[in-house]
Order: structure tokens, then sequence, then C-alpha cells
């Protein structure tokens, strides 16, 4: 036999092919883990080990306002309130889980709920496909998101909203005040909420993430509704305001000043917030170590103010007092309002006003912001301008006597003093003595150029006339009637001008039927005759205070207004003396329009009288006024007093009543408060202030 031959093992390719791939396989297996472990270590070991920062800013307290006594009139109570603050990049589905477990635990107002609250609601419960199946693809054709949520919103039905449970709509209402919030940014959802309530949330806090009970505050006012309306009003910031706000460093949830004072001085009231600060470190999604770290914020600074609460009240009672009398003396609304001031500093002292709305039962409201919003005609009381005019452009000068009679005007118009009186030829001091229009009427008509003694042959050229208004309007401005008064606070008027042009109107404008202001405006022009001729600005803050701690102290002065001189107005000291003169004569004088009240006062007064006729749905009345000033060689306070719209006496109007509230204040001043103070009178309970919280509906979607 031959030899055999050796067989050979060929290893196939395929085989080959096979190792091959799966060497390069465990090649680059073991590169990724290298890379992992050693490139990539780092960061894997920080996501193993987290640390997060969460910082909180929690809002302080706002600071107090004290009158001039030091009495605190504007306070802060302390309160707790439940909050929300979102982290950020929450959906709205799990702050929806987060307010349904929240609602058991919390009593919340439903009655602000508005239909587009509970759409949102309702679409949020939705699944995408029962959403979707509300409009047609036809429908959503090309639109953005924003407007297919607006057609799905449209498809919710009233029948949709009245299967919602008293439930649903708690727990709409605080997933709408949530969702209002910024991130980060504690979001007020109830405020001052109850013992019970702090107890069985803070119990269930570790499964209410976001959720925290914060200390708050609110306004509180010890004298109740006394000067309320000037003190102003908290609120969320107005969307108007809102970039204003921002680029001074507030977020938009903060709470701000929002009319007079708070308004005006946001910047020294507002607080510096507490900043808190958590830390958390986390391995492995278990929390290994916590802390906070808090920087205590500060009630902002205190406002020292002009006021005098007891004269406040003093002012408030004598009103009440006028406007409570037996009887139904006014048109229809019945309303008065009263302004004391410091001639010399501009000191507002008090300043009050009540209104009581025809056919409501309730007793006369607070309307004292009508001091410096409402304008009314004055009548005679502003004849000391038109005096003070009529010397000033070389009509008249001190002792000048012109006669008082009917006079007749083109067109068969007749004018006369009241009650068609005749009082002959009388001089400047006895004009304003027994306020003779007559007086006026004739300063008005030689500026016009018409000097004939039978005005009715006058022609009256439109460029004298027009030239006379704009002198008339030109001297009362300087005495602060027709322009801006100064005063410290905003969204005030500065009166009511009437078109120039009719002859007839001027000289009904140099008594006081024409033109209209405000009762601020009538004080600071008594207050600037009262001051020789200075105007001085009105203010109701003086001072900023330091805020300190303890109650019974009052902070270090940061900053003291000084009194500021507006203008002096263009006439001698001799023409304002003239004047004086003749105030003090409507007091002490035989016919004196303020004689038979004031004319045995011990209190020297310098004073004037004014009657404005008016009309309303076509029952005749007048406006009441009364301004004065005391003591007269030395003035310390001057007043205004504005009744508008009594009817006539012989309609069941009442005369003097603004003279009487007058007498009721000056004699408590002069007479009781000059003797001893009692101080002001605090209410039972103090007033809280209902903050102005934002109510713009907020887009879910």
């Amino acid at each position: 036999m031959g030899k055999s031959k050796k067989k050979k093992y060929h290893v196939p390719a395929r085989l080959n092919i096979l190792f091959f791939a799966v060497f390069i396989l465990f090649s680059a297996l073991i590169l990724r883990l290298g890379i992992v472990q050693i490139v990539e270590g780092e960061e894997f070991t920080k996501e193993l080990e987290r640390t997060s920062n969460t910082t909180a800013r929690i809002d302080a307290p706002r600071g107090l306002m004290y009158d001039r006594f030091g009495n605190v009139v504007v306070d802060n109570e302390l309160e707790l309130s439940v909050t929300y603050t979102n982290p950020g990049g929450i959906s709205n589905k799990k702050m929806l889980e987060i307010a349904r477990d929240l609602e058991p635990l919390l009593e919340v107002e439903t009655d602000k709920l508005l239909d587009r609250d509970k759409q949102d609601y309702i679409l949020l419960n939705m699944t995408e496909e029962e959403r979707y199946e509300l409009v047609t693809r036809e429908e959503r054709g090309d639109l953005d998101n924003s407007e297919q949520y607006k057609l799905e919103i449209k498809a919710i039905t009233q029948e949709d909203l009245d299967k919602l449970t008293e439930k649903d709509e708690k727990v709409i209402a605080i997933f709408r005040e949530m969702v209002r919030g910024y991130a980060n940014s504690p979001q007020r959802i109830k405020r001052n909420i109850t013992e019970e309530e702090v107890h069985i949330i803070s119990e269930n806090l570790y499964r209410l993430p976001g959720i925290d009970i914060l200390r708050d505050s609110r306004r509180s006012y010890a004298y109740g509704d006394s000067f309320r309306g000037f003190f102003g009003s908290t609120g969320s910031i107005p969307k108007e305001s809102v970039d204003h706000f921002l680029s001074r460093g507030y977020e938009r949830s903060d709470i701000v000043g929002t009319s007079f004072l708070e308004e005006q001085y946001e910047e020294v009231l507002r607080g510096q917030k507490a900043v808190v600060e958590s830390i958390m470190t986390s391995t492995g999604g278990q929390t290994i170590d916590s802390s906070v770290n808090e920087k205590l914020g500060q009630r902002g600074n205190d406002l020292m103010l002009t006021l005098d609460m007891e004269l406040q009240q003093v002012t408030e009672n004598a009103i009440n007092n006028e406007l409570s009398k037996p009887g139904n003396p006014f048109i229809r609304d019945s309303s008065a309002y009263v302004v004391l001031m410091d001639p010399r500093t501009g000191d507002i002292l008090s300043m009050a006003g009540f209104l009581d709305n025809a056919g409501e039962e309730q007793t006369s409201t607070a309307d004292h912001i009508g001091n410096v919003n409402k304008v009314f005609e004055m009548g005679s009381s502003v004849k000391g301008a038109s005096v003070l005019t009529g010397y000033q452009e070389g009509i008249i000068s001190p002792n000048s006597r012109l006669n008082d009679r009917v006079i007749r005007l083109p067109g068969g118009i007749e004018k006369s003093s009241f009650g068609k009186n005749e009082y002959g030829l009388i001089n400047d001091r006895y004009a304003l003595r027994v306020s003779s229009n007559v007086y006026m009427f004739e300063i008005g008509l030689r500026m016009m150029g018409c000097y004939n003694s039978n005005p009715m042959n006058c022609s009256f050229p439109t460029k004298s006339t027009l030239e006379s208004y704009e002198k008339v309007r030109y001297n009362f401005s300087q005495f602060g009637l027709g322009s801006e008064t100064g005063i410290d606070l905003p969204s005030t008027s500065s009166g009511f001008i009437g078109e120039p042009g009719l002859p007839g109107t001027l000289l009904d404008l140099l008594i006081g039927q024409y033109d209209a202001y405000t009762p601020l405006q009538l004080a600071q022009y008594i207050s600037t005759i009262a001051n020789d001729g200075y105007r001085m600005k009105p203010r109701i803050v003086s001072e900023v205070r330091e805020p300190v701690t303890d109650p019974e102290q009052i902070g270090a002065v940061l900053h003291k207004f000084e009194p500021t001189i507006l203008n002096r107005v263009d006439m001698s000291d001799a023409f304002i003396n003239q004047v004086q003169l003749g105030l003090r004569d409507v007091v002490t004088g035989a016919k004196g329009t303020a004689n038979k009240t004031f004319g045995n006062k011990p209190y020297q007064l310098a004073a004037k009288t004014g009657t404005a006729q008016t009309a309303l749905n076509g029952i005749k009345g007048n406006n009441q006024t009364f301004v004065a000033y005391a003591p007269f060689d030395n003035p310390e306070i001057a007043i205004a007093v504005v009744v508008p719209k009594v009817k006539l006496k012989g309609n069941g109007g009442r005369d003097g009543m603004a003279q009487n509230i007058a007498e009721e204040i000056l004699d408590q001043y002069f007479i009781e408060m000059k003797k001893a103070r009692q101080g002001p009178q605090k209410v039972a309970e103090p007033l809280l202030e209902n903050v102005d919280e934002d109510e713009e509906q907020m887009e879910v979607e």
C-alpha cells in the first residue's frame, strides 16, 4: 500500500471574519470603558454627587407712617401666607397635582373665578387625543399652537362648565394663583391663613413641593378711615409700570404702592427683602446634606407726616355733624370738603371730605381725596384775588370807590350784587366785607376798556376781552387758583378752566362763578394771602425716619423736607395788606358776611364767604364756601370749606353750612385743643387694608 496523505484543516473564511468582528467589538468596549472611567469619570462623579442651590426672596414689611405728634397712623399687621415657589421648568399638569393635594387643607374663595380659568382647567385635564377631537383638522389648518388653543377654549361649552364641582372650583382658585408666580419667587396663594390651616399645611409640606408658609404683613390703620384715602393703597405692579419697576430691581410678583402716599413714597417705604438660600447635596438621588442661609430683611423707612390726627378727627366730626342734621338740604348727594393748612410752611394739618350718595341707606362715606381731585365753582371766596388783580392791572388802587348798582350789559343782561342790593359808592374793603359783586364786575369791565357808567354802550373788543381773561387767570394762578398746587401726591387736579371769549363770563370769573377749583387750591389761595403773598408748596410728608424695632421709639431723621416757596405774587406789600384788612372786616365790620358767626370769637379771624349759583336736574342751588385764617396778626392756620350743591333756602336748603363746619373746627382748635390735647381716638379694631391683587388673566396652555 502506498503512504496515506496527511489531512489539512482550513478555518473557513466566514469564521475568520466573525473572530475579527468580535475582536473589534471588544476593543471598542475596552476603549469606551477607558473613556468613561478616565475621561468622563469626573462628570459622572458630579452626577452621582449633585449640589443644588436655590435662592428665594421674601418680602419685608413696609415703613410706618406717623402723624406730626408721633402717633402711628399706618402700621403693619403681621400675618402668615401660604405661598408657592415655582422652581422653574415644572409643567402645568404637575402644578395642578400640587393644587389638588393642597385643596383639602385650605379654604379659598371662588367668587372671582372667570370662565376662562375654568376652561383652562378643563383642557388641562384632557388627554391630547381628547383635546384634538375638540377642533377639526380643517379648522386647525396651519394655525400655531396658541391659535389652536384659542379654538379649543371656544369649544368648551357652558354645559362643560356646569359640570365642575365645588371641589374643582377650589382647585382652580389655588392653581390660578400658582401659575401667576415667577420662577424662584414666592407667590401668595392665600393671605392671613388661620392657625388651623397653618398646622395642617405644615404637617403636609413634605408632599407639597414648592408650598410654604411665610411671614407676611398688610397695612393696618389704628384710626380707621381717618385720612385713609391719602395714605394710599398697595397691590401688584400695574402692567403699564412693569418695566419701570423691573429696572429698579423689583420682581413681577412684588407688592408696591399703587396710589397716593404709598405710591408717591414707594422707594422710601419699600422694605429690604430677606434672602433665603437653600443648599442641598445629594448622591444617587438621595439627599445627604442640606443647609439654609438667611440674610435678614429690613422694614422700609418710616414717614413723618404733617398731619395732626386729632385735628383730622375734629374736622371729620364737624363735617358729619353738619351733614347729619335733620332735613334734606342738598339737591342730590350730600357732601362737604375741608382743608386746614399752616400758611407759613404749607403743612397739611387735616384734609377731610364726606359724600353720601342719594338713594343709599348708608351714612356718609369718606371722600377725603375729593379735596384734591374734585373741582367746584367757589363763588365770592375768590374775591380777594379779584381785588388784587384790579390793583395789579392798574384798574383800582387801595380805597378806590366804585358804584355798586344794577348794571345792564348788551343783550339786556342784568347783573347785580346778591339780592339786587345796591350799596352805592363803596371802597375795596367794604366791597369785600359785604361781598359786592358789582365792585368786581367794574374791575372786569374796565379791564376790557369799558369805563362807561352804562355798559350797554360799550363795544368790548375781542382782543381786549381775551387779554383780560389771560390777565385775570395769570393773577389768580399766582395764588394757586387754576395752577398745580405742588402737593406731594400723585393724581391731583389743577382745576377746570372755562373757554375764554364772552365779556359776561369774564365778570362771572371775577366772582368765582366760571372757573372751578379744588378745595386744596382754595386753601392754598387763602394761605398765600395770609402769608403776605408767599405761596407755599403744600406737603403731607415732612421727614423720612430710620426704622426701629422698639414700638415706643421713632427712628433717627434720614431726610428732612424743608418748606418750599413756590412763588411770591407779583403784587406789592401794600396791596396784600389792604386785602388782608378787607378780609378782617368781613368778620369784624358791620354787615360783614361772617360777622354773625365769628365776630365775637377770641381768635382773631380774617375770612371770606362765598356762594356760587348751581343747578342740577332743573333744581337751583349753590355751592357754599368759606375761607379764613387766624390769628390775623400771626397766622398759624388757614381753612377752606366747600359744601356743594345745597338747595336754595326757600326750597329746603340751609344757609351757613360752610360757616358752621368751620366754626366747630376753629373753636375746637383755638379754644379746646389749645388748653389741653386729648390725642386722637383709636377705633376698637384697626382697619386692615384689602390688598389690591392683580386680577389679570394668565395664559395657561
